[in-house]
């Protein structure tokens, strides 16, 4: 800590949810990298004292000593900050490589990808702590994925990069080569109190091997043992939009949403009209529970995507006939109401399904927060998968 203050420096920063998160737990961010345009200025114009690192910038081009000397500057020190005065390096290396949905194929070796960046960073800087969040996909993948058909009695066994979890063990594997504790898990942001469906891989390193694990959930799902999760309704209550944005719906969408109620999908259209509705994805796999989704007032929300009106992936209002506003995915993802995007329509739904509920990072945040100031916050327990490589 300087002067009182938690130090922490961003990567991959999007529009500063982890961030906001981590502010709201008592961390104060010097210095983010981000390589999209509307992001940083998202950023810059709602934390003007961060103008001189919040500029479109790929983190590869970015040595460690310009983020300690930017972080220098922000504390006013005249000087670069010394790698043991980092409290705490947090990002999401961008999560495509990790990703199941799409083209399995797609799947790559964390080694070759931006991740690496998130690792050269902290090998740097030697923080205290780092965070490193990723999507759910990144527990089952595989570096190499073989297809289906090409599997089974007739053809050679799997090898290991083609085994699930293939890509996890190369990421703990490289995290336990920078000499850190590390520990994993697969977190609900509805149990955190955030109005929303969703789970992310969320990793912690301790340089000094603490016994660190995750924070205790303060929401359930059933409201026996905790308050129960937040819904729709609580995210949307009270909230005045003067100018909504959103993409309104063509008349072609909107001749079936027509038809459905608050928490109805497709599958409650007439008979009649269902394979007129869905065409060529009526008879594929699937749930395909977000086609023609009027979301439930009583429920979480689904997991905000960065494009609510997705055909596959529908979040139309429980009762008006639109897609969710730019600013009311930004309440179910708990940005504040004074929180500016910036960019077009598409950029700030994108800016806000990418990020890590603000919720859910304080949560965390201040759990860290705790164990820098010498406290013991209890947390989690952990199981034995999640120390593969104990130091």
């Amino acid at each position: 800590m300087i002067d009182g203050k938690a130090i922490s420096i961003s990567l991959f920063s999007g529009a500063f949810g982890l961030d906001l998160g981590l502010e709201l737990a008592g961390f104060h961010t010097v210095s983010v990298v981000e390589k999209d345009r509307d992001s940083v200025k998202t950023i810059a114009l709602n934390r003007p004292y961060l103008h001189e690192s919040a500029i479109p910038r790929a983190i590869e081009t970015i040595s460690t000593q310009d983020l300690l000397l930017e972080g220098g500057r922000v504390l006013g020190k005249g000087r670069a900050l010394r790698p043991n005065e980092v409290d705490l390096v947090v990002g999401g290396a961008p999560c495509q490589p990790f990703s199941t949905a799409g083209k399995r194929a797609s799947v790559l070796d964390p080694r070759g990808s931006l991740f690496m960046e998130f690792v050269r960073v902290v090998r740097d800087i030697q923080p205290r702590f780092f965070v490193m969040e990723n999507v759910k996909g990144l527990l089952s993948a595989a570096i190499r994925h073989r297809p289906i058909n090409q599997r089974g009695a007739d053809y050679p066994p799997l090898e290991p990069d083609e085994m699930r979890g293939a890509a996890l063990q190369v990421v703990l594997a490289e995290m336990h080569e920078l000499g850190y504790k590390v520990v994993y898990n697969l977190l609900q942001a509805a149990d955190y109190g955030v109005p929303q469906n969703r789970e992310r891989v969320v990793f912690i390193g301790s340089r000094d091997s603490e016994s660190v694990t995750f924070p205790l959930a303060t929401h359930c799902q059933s409201g026996r043992d905790l308050p129960k999760w937040r819904t729709l309704r609580d995210a949307l209550t009270n909230l005045v939009e003067q100018n909504p944005e959103f993409t309104p719906y063509s008349e072609k969408r909107l001749k079936y949403l027509r038809l459905l109620k608050s928490g109805q999908n497709w599958r409650y259209l007439p008979e009649n009209l269902k394979e007129e509705a869905m065409g060529g994805a009526y008879k594929s796999g699937g749930g395909k529970v977000g086609f023609y989704r009027r979301l439930s007032w009583d429920k979480p929300s689904p997991t905000v995507t960065t494009s609510p009106q997705q055909k596959a992936t529908d979040m139309c209002h429980p009762v008006e006939l639109r897609p969710l506003t730019m600013r009311e995915c930004a309440r179910i993802q708990t940005f504040p109401d004074d929180w500016i995007f910036c960019g077009s329509i598409t950029s700030k739904y994108k800016q806000i399904g990418n990020a890590v509920p603000v919720g859910l990072a304080k949560a965390i945040g201040t759990y860290l927060y705790s164990l820098i100031k010498g406290d013991k916050p209890p947390g989690k327990e952990l199981v034995e998968q999640l120390s593969l490589f104990p130091l």
